[in-house]
């Protein structure tokens, strides 16, 4: 019987069609996990909420993870393949984004804690959820794109993820009404479609397999499952080593200050919370109204990667380079982060800032299809999963440690904030109004405005580590032979470097 020549993953409208479907569930995972930081003021005013305990809230996304769920993630996905694993870790961050919704909406109680700890538990169900997803889109584009436009279309990707952390960012606040459970409503909401949106994806996803399956013997389907024996040789090779703590290094840099951002501007550079009524506004006055806003400026962080990363990932594909983009991306965090915390100007905030979008481009743009150089497909999976294991380490450290740090270093403001609030409940005043009257105080000077420069200035140390670590990937892939700073279907297979025992080192 003769071979099927042509698979569906080579027609590419088919291609970008799947890729379109696989984004949705990036989209909305990526709003759901970065929305709060546009409310953040409205928890501390509303709920009772400090920095140190919306810290907790957040970091406790990544708990679960920490004891090793998305490598065990990525070991089901290697062994039961994508449809199961993307209905029952879909399903999760579904359940998890739903708990979160009740909770914030006062489902389990009113008070304070009893509010925090259910929606501690909503966002540990959807963070197992969350990042095992991530793993499994990030395998399935290689499954259609590899020997195609893969950096491309991982850079696509990851501009619909920074779309829904940009939106998130920018519009919760609007979507709420100013009030926290609306916008929480929505953002579970968009989990929900999505995961409808993956369900459709399994039709193609069950055509592919049939063509691949026809095209192979028996034994060569045997040889691609994943063995446990694998996950050794994973560990022992130098060069995954180096991107999996390069990616630690700099996500912890980067999404834990996207958190804090809003709150940033708002406190060091008297951006504004919400915007004002802009019905008489001339043009550039509504643009000034926008930018001077805390939320929507901060959204240009991931709103900027939508253009620069799929730019930054055809570069990659077509010129290669990726290690030295990681180098140059480092370099950027660190200019960021000193614009955003030793400096006290507005116009090297927004320059900051903008740096800080361009890293957050080039380094994911570079990183991920590198990957794919690195490690054999049969194992890509648990590759893709330890990598964000090891990630969720610096993310839940830094998630809870900026707010730590934040409350350590503001006691006055943290003090005045939460007595104002137990006092003005006590007297009848809605959660909506308390938030007037704690801005009104901040305004007057009556509270004191949170001083972020310690915390920020943490996240430069993170920056410096990252060149360091990309410089030894670099020097790594000249002795292995990957290809890193080489073009896309040019460089050498690993599965190929691993049989010579050159890839692995030896």
């Amino acid at each position: 019987m003769s071979k099927i020549k042509r698979l569906l993953s080579d027609s590419a409208p088919v291609r970008w069609f799947v890729l379109v479907l696989l984004a949705m569930l990036t989209f909305a995972t990526y709003w759901f996990q970065d929305f709060f930081s546009g409310i953040k003021p409205l928890m501390e005013s509303q709920m009772g909420f400090t920095s140190s305990d919306f810290g907790l809230l957040i970091s406790s996304t990544t708990w679960a993870n920490l004891a090793g769920m998305i490598i065990l993630g990525g070991i089901i996905l290697d062994r039961w393949g994508i449809r199961i694993s993307g209905i029952i870790f879909g399903g999760l961050a579904t359940l998890g984004a739903g708990v979160t919704a009740l909770a914030a909406s006062g489902y389990f109680g009113n008070d304070p804690d009893t509010m925090l700890s259910w929606m501690m538990v909503g966002r540990i169900l959807f963070g197992i959820g969350l990042e095992t997803v991530c793993v499994l889109v990030s395998r399935t584009i290689v499954k259609w794109f590899k020997g195609h436009e893969l950096a491309l279309a991982f850079a696509i990707n990851m501009g619909f993820g920074r779309l829904g952390s940009a939106l998130g960012t920018a519009f919760s606040i609007d979507i709420g009404g100013g009030l926290v459970s609306p916008a929480v409503n929505f953002a579970a909401t968009l989990i929900a479609i999505a995961l409808i949106g993956f369900l459709v994806y399994l039709i193609f996803d069950i055509k592919i397999d049939k063509q691949v399956g026809a095209q192979k013997t028996g034994n060569e389907a045997e040889e691609e499952k994943f063995k446990f024996s694998d996950l050794v040789k994973l560990l022992s090779n130098r060069s995954f080593i180096f991107i999996a703590l390069l990616c630690v290094t700099f996500y912890a840099a980067v999404f834990p200050f996207i958190q804090y951002a809003p709150d940033l501007l708002v406190n060091k550079f008297g951006f504004t919370l919400e915007l004002p009524d802009m019905s008489s506004m001339t043009l550039w006055q509504k643009l000034g109204a926008i930018f001077s806003n805390g939320p929507k400026v901060a959204s240009l962080i991931p709103l900027g990667t939508i253009i620069f990363t799929p730019i930054f990932g055809s570069i990659v594909d077509k010129k290669g380079k990726a290690a030295s983009l990681m180098i140059l991306g480092s370099f950027l965090l660190i200019f960021a982060h000193l614009s955003l915390s030793v400096f006290n100007s507005v116009a090297l905030g927004y320059l900051g800032l903008f740096s800080l979008g361009i890293a957050f481009s080039l380094v994911p743009a570079a990183m991920w299809p590198s990957v794919a150089k690195i490690v054999a497909e049969s194992r890509l999976g648990t590759a893709y999963a330890t990598m964000f294991t090891i990630q969720n380490y610096g993310l839940a450290a830094f998630f809870w440690g900026i707010g730590k740090v934040l409350d350590l270093t503001n006691t006055e403001t943290v003090t005045k904030i939460v007595d104002t609030n137990e006092r003005l409940s006590a007297e009848g005043f809605n959660a909506a109004e308390i938030s007037i009257r704690i801005k009104e105080m901040q305004i007057s000077g009556l509270i004191p405005y949170y001083d972020y420069t310690i915390p920020v200035s943490m996240l430069v140390v993170l920056g410096a580590i990252s060149i360091w670590l990309a410089f030894l990937l670099k020097k790594a892939d000249k002795k292995q032979g990957y290809g890193l700073e080489m073009p896309s279907g040019h460089n050498n297979s690993p599965e190929v470097l691993e049989a010579e025992n050159i890839g692995d080192g030896k």
